[in-house]
């Protein structure tokens, strides 16, 4: 199983919609809260190659982008082999 990170905000829906997604899939993920961390989003942007929204979502240490991204990815049946690789 990947290690899966996802940096949020506590009132985004769309991280809110990603967690949820992840959580179905039964995966365990580590939750950066950029608003009560602030001194974490430098670090979220330079991992995200400048992406300044969120989530971003990293699976295994690679950056697989945002929510719309995410589920993306589940809908072409790539999400299941990430996350298992």
């Amino acid at each position: 199983m990947q290690t899966i990170e996802i940096y949020t905000s506590p009132t985004c829906g769309y991280c809110h919609a990603a967690k949820r997604l992840l959580n179905q899939k039964g995966v365990t993920f580590s939750e950066v809260n950029v608003v009560a961390n602030p001194d974490r989003r430098p670090e979220m942007e330079q991992r995200a190659h400048g992406r300044r929204t969120v989530p971003q979502i990293f699976i295994g240490g690679q950056h697989v982008g945002g929510c719309d991204d995410l589920y993306a990815l589940e809908d072409a049946g790539k999400l299941d082999p990430m996350l298992q690789a």
